[in-house]
């Protein structure tokens, strides 16, 4: 199993969690605030069986705003939409 940790901006955050839910994937939704701007993100916790985990990171990338420009990106730190944390996990119970 995987643990998907996918840290994104808050404008798009309820458009991946509609196009996950669709896809019949559950996700828990955190707020959280970070980086230089101190701007609003969701870190989303999404758990999946190994095979699926390539689903949610499309779904994701296809959800996650507007593409970015590659010229406005800067060599040193190109902007993102989204970060994710792929982690494995031994085991998930539910009560």
């Amino acid at each position: 199993m995987k643990l998907l940790l996918a840290i994104v901006r808050d404008d798009f955050a309820a458009d991946v969690t509609f196009a996950l839910n669709n896809e019949g994937f559950s996700v828990t939704r955190v707020s959280s605030t970070g980086g230089f701007w101190r701007r609003g993100n969701v870190t989303l916790l999404v758990g999946v069986e190994d095979e699926e985990a390539d689903d949610v990171l499309e779904i994701i990338n296809k959800n996650a705003g507007p593409p970015i420009d590659a010229s406005a990106a800067s060599e040193k730190r190109p902007p993102s939409r989204a970060t994710i944390f792929i982690l494995d996990v031994d085991a998930m119970e539910r009560y």
